[in-house]
């Protein structure tokens, strides 16, 4: 007992020598650091389910396949050759020169315990399982889907099996069998060396062994073969994507073929162990090369001889099973389809009883508005802003387009002195506020007339005052933070001073012990985390900062939009402040007969996240739970999703149905409007996105944004919308609209206009810009001052049975980066006009006018003074004009008014 006890003595400090090291391994290892403070992260999103989830699967999906490896392996390589063929020692027999020496002159042959051998096999089999287990690891969302897939109630059309088979089975089956193919490889080759080393490579038990082996080896090939079956639904070698003649009536059979001779040359490896009919088996295996050898020219030889001939005739119900189960698998199959007839004629009074439509008519491009908000609202060196969005809110009971962007604190922007680690990590922690407009609306010196601006935010409307402008999560916030630290966060700037806050939100994973802030230093490199003596165990760090990042570390079997978009809206808290919406889809590539586009052939935005922009809180709400693949999600992660109805309804106001599936989709209907086989197969009404011309540049036409109504409709909505024209020609053939308002959210509607009659595409009507002396004089004028003129989006506005075509036009000098707006074209009919608002511009086209005044008016004289009163005069008459909607005095008081500032200018030089 005593020695037992000294003993016990002797191992304490080797253990805790051991474990000391261990604790130092795991601290430094990064690997390591990152998975622990991911759980703490997720910890304190609430979220810890959906981490274990995926973390207890994958676990367990290691350890069943390296078990069941590992049992395989010894098995076969140990347990097996023991039992049928004990063999203790193995000889060798000495050469010499390469040469066996002869029978006088040899040693005796060396003699060797067998022993040290098969631990050898034993060591390479714990190895190869634990290899083998580790592959398993990242299987967690092809088992997860397999184990609780919801059934789509949808049949694929070969088979008859539900739709939910190949999108959630299928992979799991295919990636097992992947494996089990290996595994039995792996073990085939390890036997067949151990049998080879200790001699036995001929005797009766080796050969039963490696043709029971050799015999599962075929039976996995023929099961291969058999999946290979329902792999042809996503066949791209026929007339359409997914099975066709040739595919069903050829290729089909021959992997059928193919499965029963690998069945059969199973069958007679197991029977050739005991009664050695190798012959059976070589007539086997040259009936496979025999239908290696013919398969790909088999069904060539079908399609040559059979299916061209009569091509369409033959493929015609698979042309069929691809346009439905496309139209299904991109929700394309409940587009409301409407007739526009566009022989409308637009008058003045029209436009008043439009106002609505017109007076949300977009002006202002993204791109030159980015620039133009960079100028004038960054404030700061260190500020930035990443994009500008379009959205809409109801200011005053009336819905108006606004563009946005949230300003955010950039630290790379900052000076190279100020890059300190206390700077980037302790003061300079969020962003501020957003800058705002309406998107029809310009000041006098072709700038937007901002309602939301400066620091801290001023909001021109009651509706979006902003009481908590901090932004700490965004779009460039890609660094962490520690709050509640000693020093005082940098808030914004004021005058001559700095104004500072400290963090009141709930997000952060809290340093706590010095083992915690170990591994967040190791994990991020600093430390200063570690060290630094301005943190407290009271601190806590924000990472996963950046909208996408955070997400996709939630949700990574999610795709998310890559256009996130900030929201004015009360928050949880009662407090109105910034929110991020972001939109998520559901997808696969699996789908069968689904026409693939960017390796996804099914797509479904079932799912939006809310991201508070000050506290960090991101929910997940499943706003489609009729997609069965969302279904599925919300089955293995109960804790993830909210339904859709209890996103607040300020949010749901917000919503807006994502470019990234309606790019998706509006490609795909270009070709799939066609529901009649036969016109599909001709491609007989082919349609294409128009082109347009941005900035300087053509480019393909991008979907935008507008408040109008749709046809057959008086209420107001919130689209998005892009034409259509035909294959190789440019007039407007139809244009498609998603809805993103109220109950009608998510429906697809085409107008389609007539075909015996030419309705103008986009590229058209800038060829007719182009073309018209007096735009093109004054374009050329611009562009030779100094300055270069850019082109917007030309938007295509249905109103009233027509068309009314708006682009505006901004003046950029070479040397700065502040467009201005200086000119809104406007096309109608056959008559296109230029002037400095849109009001004189659809006064011209509308009347029948031109780019310019037809006939010269007197040039207004006098001193400044005289001038200034004119102008005055000018102005208030043009506002009563407008009051009154009588649109052609409006237009003639701001002719003249023009002329007035023009006369003012010229007195001042």
């Amino acid at each position: 007992m005593t020695a037992t006890l000294r003993h016990k003595r002797k191992l304490q400090p080797w253990i805790a020598i051991g474990l000391i090291l261990l604790m130092g391994l795991c601290i430094t290892s990064s690997t390591f650091a990152t998975f622990y403070t991911d759980f703490l992260w997720f910890k304190s999103l609430d979220y810890t389910g959906v981490f274990t989830t995926r973390l207890f699967t994958s676990l367990v999906l290691i350890l069943i396949a390296m078990l069941t490896a590992l049992l395989f392996l010894l098995l076969n390589w140990s347990l097996v050759p023991h039992w049928i063929a004990p063999k203790e020692y193995f000889t060798v027999k000495t050469t010499l020169n390469g040469r066996t020496r002869t029978a006088a002159s040899a040693a005796p042959p060396t003699t060797y315990s067998t022993r040290p051998l098969r631990r050898a096999f034993t060591v390479a089999a714990i190895l190869v399982a634990i290899v083998i287990g580790l592959t398993f690891g990242g299987l967690w969302r092809a088992y997860l889907l397999a184990a609780n897939g919801v059934p789509f109630n949808l049949t694929d059309p070969i088979f008859r099996r539900d739709v939910s088979f190949y999108i959630f089975t299928l992979p799991w089956l295919e990636a097992l069998l992947i494996r089990a193919k290996v595994l039995v490889a792996l073990a085939f080759i390890g036997i067949l060396a151990r049998y080879a080393i200790f001699g036995q490579l001929k005797s009766r038990a080796a050969t039963l062994h490696m043709s029971i082996l050799g015999a599962l080896w075929m039976v996995l090939i023929g099961l291969g073969w058999l999946l290979n079956r329902y792999g042809l639904l996503k066949s791209a070698t026929g007339v359409v994507f997914g099975a066709g003649y040739t595919d069903i009536n050829a290729r089909m059979p021959l992997y059928v073929i193919q499965a029963v001779l690998f069945f059969a040359a199973a069958v007679v490896l197991v029977l050739n162990a005991f009664i050695r009919k190798w012959k059976l088996l070589l007539l086997i295996g040259v009936f496979w090369l025999a239908v290696s050898a013919l398969g790909p020219g088999y069904p060539a030889a079908i399609q040559q001889f059979t299916v061209e001939p009569n091509e369409f005739m033959l493929e015609k119900p698979y042309i069929e099973h691809n346009i439905r189960y496309t139209r299904y698998a991109y929700g394309l199959d409940n587009i409301k389809e409407q007739s526009y007839p566009a022989t409308g004629v637009l008058t003045m009074p029209d436009l008043e009883v439009n106002r609505d439509i017109v007076s949300n008519i977009r002006l202002w491009d993204y791109r030159p508005l980015l620039r133009t908000y960079g100028q004038l609202q960054e404030i700061r060196l260190y500020y930035s802003f990443n994009d500008i969005d379009v959205d809409r809110y109801t200011i005053n009971g009336q819905p108006r387009q606004v563009m946005l962007a949230a300003r955010e604190l950039n630290v790379e922007e900052l000076a190279e002195q100020a890059k300190t680690w206390i700077n980037q990590h302790l003061i300079f922690t969020h962003g501020y506020g957003v800058a705002l407009n309406y998107t029809n609306e310009v000041s006098r010196d072709g700038l937007p007339n901002l309602v939301v601006r400066d620091i801290p935010p001023v909001s021109a409307a009651s509706e979006l005052h902003i009481e908590r402008p901090q932004i700490y999560f965004g779009e460039l916030t890609n660094n962490y933070v520690v709050i509640n630290a000693k020093e005082d966060e940098f808030d914004y700037p004021q005058g001559d001073n700095n104004m500072y806050t400290r963090y009141s939100g709930p997000d952060g994973v809290a340093l706590g012990s010095f083992l915690r802030r170990a591994l967040l230093a190791t994990r991020f490199g600093s430390t200063q985390l570690l060290l630094s003596p301005a943190l407290n165990r009271d601190s806590r760090i924000l990472f996963h900062r950046t909208i996408l990042e955070r997400a996709q570390t939630i949700a990574p079997m999610l795709w998310f939009d890559e256009d996130p978009y900030p929201v004015i809206v009360e928050t949880a808290d009662g407090i109105t402040g910034i929110v991020w919406l972001l939109d998520a889809y559901t997808w696969t590539d699996h789908f069968p007969y689904s026409e693939p586009i960017g390796g996804v052939n099914y797509i479904r935005n079932s799912v939006k996240v809310a991201i508070d922009a000050y506290t960090g809180k991101t929910t997940f709400y499943l706003i489609d739970p009729h997609d069965p693949v969302a279904a599925t999600y919300a089955r293995i992660f109960p804790d993830l999703f909210q339904p859709g109805e209890a996103m607040p309804q300020g949010l749901r106001e917000h919503w807006r149905y994502p470019e990234t599936l309606y790019l998706y989709q509006s490609r795909l209907y270009a070709t799939y409007h066609m529901r009649d086989p036969q016109v599909f197969y001709n491609r007989e009404d082919l349609w294409d996105i128009p082109q347009e011309l941005v900035e300087t540049e053509q480019q393909v036409m991008e979907p935008y944004y507008v408040i109008m109504r749709v046809p057959d409709s008086d209420r107001m909505e919130f689209l998005l919308i892009r034409p259509y024209v035909p294959k190789q020609k440019q007039n407007m053939i139809a244009w498609l609209y998603a809805d993103c308002d109220g109950e009608d959210y998510g429906t697809l509607g085409i107008v389609k206009l007539p075909k015996d009659r030419l309705t103008y595409g986009p590229l058209q009507i800038e060829a007719r810009i182009d073309q018209d002396p007096l735009i093109s004089q004054q374009l050329s004028l611009w562009n030779q001052r100094g300055s270069r003129v850019l082109r917007g989006n030309l938007l295509v506005i249905p109103i009233k049975d027509t068309f009314l075509y708006v682009e505006p036009l901004y003046l950029e000098a070479e040397s700065g980066q502040l467009p201005e707006l200086k000119r809104i074209i406007v096309a109608y009919d056959d008559r296109v006009a230029m002037t400095p608002t849109l009001e004189e511009s659809l006064l011209q086209v509308l009347n029948g006018g031109t780019a310019s005044p037809s006939a010269p008016t007197p040039a207004p004289t006098g001193n400044l003074e005289t001038l200034a009163a004119q102008a005055w005069e000018h102005y208030q008459a043009a506002q009563a004009c407008l009051t009154a909607g009588d649109w052609a005095c409006y237009g003639r008081e701001q002719a003249a008014l023009e002329e007035v500032l023009r006369a003012m200018v010229g007195e001042t030089e």
